[in-house]
């Protein structure tokens, strides 16, 4: 246990269908972000041919993205990634509450877990802490994301 957060060790993925979707602003956090989640899924027994990987611009995009994703294909779960700092102008808000109250949106309304994988961070550097090396939060994404697609699946 990390920080006194649980761990997944009984988590069998396979079988599961994960969608995850990577905005392409903050290049290098985002793919950090998705290749440690991808590296957690395949761990846990995702197949590789069970991901289907997308990128997109930016995480305003990210809710487009997961419903279109969850209309057009088979997945049992969507893990949308992006990474949001603030800057000096209320822009970094406006993102993140759209963004924010989107992915829940899709979430609620199509019955498929969609995660906020989502970094809403003050600085740069709260941002590399999070999404490179070990406090990358893409695997613990890639944690939740089966547990809920399980959750999805099993009911």
């Amino acid at each position: 246990m990390k920080d006194g957060a649980p761990t997944y060790t009984n988590l069998d993925a396979t079988g599961l269908k994960v969608g995850v979707i990577t905005a392409r602003w903050n290049y290098q956090l985002t793919h950090s972000l998705r290749d440690g989640a991808i590296g957690r899924l395949m761990e846990l027994g995702v197949a590789e041919q069970d991901i289907v990987s997308i990128d997109i611009g930016g995480s305003y995009e990210l809710p487009f993205a997961a419903r279109h994703l969850i209309d057009t294909t088979e997945v049992d779960v969507v893990i949308p990634i992006g990474v949001l700092v603030k800057g000096s102008t209320m822009h970094f808000e406006y993102i993140a509450e759209a963004v924010s109250q989107g992915i829940m949106r899709v979430s609620l309304d199509t019955g498929v877990p969609v995660l906020f994988g989502v970094l809403t961070c003050l600085t740069e550097e709260q941002a590399k802490e999070r999404a490179i090396g070990p406090g990358n939060h893409g695997p613990s994404w890639a944690d939740t994301a089966v547990e809920l697609g399980l959750m999805r699946k099993n009911a």
